[in-house]
């Protein structure tokens, strides 16, 4: 559940601070007052893209955090995953910051990319766009619907579909690629090119690493050389000797002076050491043109095939072996044909049983869909409308199966079926959408569900029907609104008023949340705009006391006795 929201400095938004709970919670004002900008700064936060223009005018940064309750279980497996803990209190914080340069985002402290919010906060939030559900006219979505309405049996038979797929695909785009005599043979000249060219180098692991040491010894052999012959000079004085023979003579006299002609003696004998050392390098030492035109004749010969072949030996040896592997197999290719292409039939088999499973699970599952959705579409205002689900079968194995699946509806009684596209108003999508999100409200472990405006296209009775499922959602889910709607804020649990105001020649955007007579009074904005009446003020307050009444006997009839 989203518990907190703070904003800094995002478009006309200074500083806004809200605290949300459980119910339906509805945010309004006036249109342009800054609604869907705060719905925007949530989606950022949660990786959407950004750019600097969100940054307020005259600010440097925006800064955008979210607290939420960490209650999802797949959420939590997923961070500890990425080695990042919930807060002791078992809350997530995501924040954003957003420069003119760079984007920060944080878990908990911890850095992360834009696409881990992404894949994280699919299971925190759902967010209902106000044109989403412009999505219901595109079949594609409809099967993706039924599928998060599955039952476990049809997650696992997907993911076995996907594996057989895998495997099919590669043996079809395998003999699909290879069945052309000439390409075949022209591909199969250039690996062995290729092949000879590597194997001839006759690269060893290390190699290159070695090579340069001694190119770049030889390379600086002069100066070695005399580097050497100053070091043996410095060091071939007489110097520590004599101070050893010197101390010699009188350490029998002190034990002191014992100790001290050991330390020199031993110094003697290192630069003793030292000396025989510079003199083995200075003989192993010899500048040899022939050599260093050699190493570096065979550096370019590398460089050359790391150009060509990949940036260092082990990944030029190991793509040698795999074109080894693909031209012997282009070899024997005519041999193996027939072999592959029972092992595609085998594969087609296997997955068009596997096909025929899975359309029956999801069939089965739309079959229990489509009669929630009736419901639903009763108690949004959809009187004497039917809803039904048309399988078709694709003609081609995908990793999702074969089936295409699409929403068909009437909304009128005695109109005939019609797919969704060719039909369907944008305020009956809304009610569709929301009869989708309340089904699948039972079906996931995401706590809080976000509507921008999902009253658009909607008026009277239905309005009030939408604002009575939403307050139903709220029972169970977290539900954010925008809305316009009287009939919509009259049954929020929560109210948050959104104005647009200008101080000292600057616009800003406040948020505050509201309550007793500030929500009569929104009531009352929403109903008669301008002209706010005594009239309209006690229509309000009905419609207020209204919604109140019906939200408790709605609760105490959920309720068991």
């Amino acid at each position: 559940m989203l518990l907190e929201l703070h904003v800094r400095n995002y478009a006309l938004i200074e500083k806004a601070d809200c605290e949300f709970q459980n119910g339906l919670t509805v945010l309004s004002g006036e249109t342009g007052a800054g609604k869907s900008v705060l719905i925007n700064a949530v989606s950022m936060a949660l990786g959407a893209k950004a750019g600097k223009d969100v940054i307020r005018t005259g600010e440097d940064s925006a800064v955008i955090e979210l607290i939420f309750s960490g209650q999802n279980r797949e959420c939590i497996r997923k961070m500890n995953a990425l080695g990042i803990q919930p807060e002791e209190d078992g809350t997530i914080l995501i924040a954003r910051k957003i420069t003119e340069n760079k984007n920060t985002m944080r878990l908990n402290d911890e850095a992360v990319t834009a696409q881990t919010l992404k894949n994280l906060s699919s299971l925190l939030i759902d967010i209902h766009g106000q044109y989403e559900h412009q999505t219901l006219l595109d079949p594609e979505e409809h099967l993706k619907f039924i599928d998060l309405m599955s039952p476990e049996v049809l997650k696992e038979k997907k993911k076995e579909i996907a594996s057989v797929y895998e495997k099919y695909a590669a043996v079809r785009d395998l003999l699909k690629e290879s069945s052309d005599t000439d390409v075949r043979r022209r591909e199969t000249e250039i690996l062995r090119y290729e092949i000879k060219e590597i194997r001839d180098a006759c690269l060893t692991d290390g190699e290159e690493e070695s090579l340069h040491r001694e190119y770049t010894v030889l390379r600086s052999a002069e100066r070695i050389t005399q580097a050497l012959s100053r070091a043996s000079q410095a060091l071939s004085t007489d110097t520590v000797s004599a101070a050893c023979r010197s101390i010699a003579e009188v350490a029998d006299y002190d034990p002191a002076l014992s100790e001290l002609e050991k330390q020199i003696s031993e110094l003697d004998g290192l630069l003793s050491d030292a000396q025989r050392s510079i003199s083995a390098c200075s003989e192993k030492l010899e500048f040899n043109e022939e050599r260093l035109n050699a190493l570096n004749g065979r550096l370019d010969l590398i460089h050359r095939l790391q150009d060509k072949y990949g940036n260092d030996i082990p990944k030029i040896l190991c793509l040698c072996r795999e074109k080894e592997e693909r031209c012997e197999f282009l070899e024997h290719f005519e041999e193996k044909q027939t072999e592959f292409r029972k092992e595609k039939e085998e594969l087609e088999k296997k997955l068009s049983g596997l096909c025929g499973e899975l359309s029956a699970l999801r069939k089965k599952t739309a079959g229990n869909l489509k009669i929630k959705i009736r419901e639903e579409l009763k108690s949004l205002n959809f009187t004497g409308a039917d809803f039904d689900i048309r399988f078709t079968e694709k003609k081609e194995f995908t990793s999702g199966g074969k089936d295409c699946a699409e929403f068909l509806i009437s909304a009128n009684p005695g109109e005939p079926l019609k797919p969704l596209r060719e039909v369907a108003s944008g305020g009956e999508l809304s009610r569709i959408m929301l009869a989708l999100k309340t089904v699948l409200a039972d079906t996931d472990e995401i706590e809080t569900v976000i509507f921008d405006e999902i009253d658009a296209g909607i008026s009277g009775r239905t309005a009030q029907k939408v604002a009575e499922k939403l307050a139903r959602i709220g029972r169970r889910r977290q539900v954010i609104c925008i809305t316009h709607l009287p009939q919509i804020a009259a049954m929020a649990d929560h109210h948050f008023l959104i104005r647009k105001n200008i101080e000292a020649g600057r616009t800003r955007t406040d948020i505050e949340e509201i309550t007793g007579d500030r929500i009569t009074e929104e009531l009352a904005r929403l109903i008669g705009g301008l002209q706010i009446t005594p009239g309209v003020l006690k229509t309000a307050e009905e419609m207020k006391k209204l919604a109140d009444r019906e939200k408790l006997a709605d609760r105490e009839k959920q309720e068991p006795d």
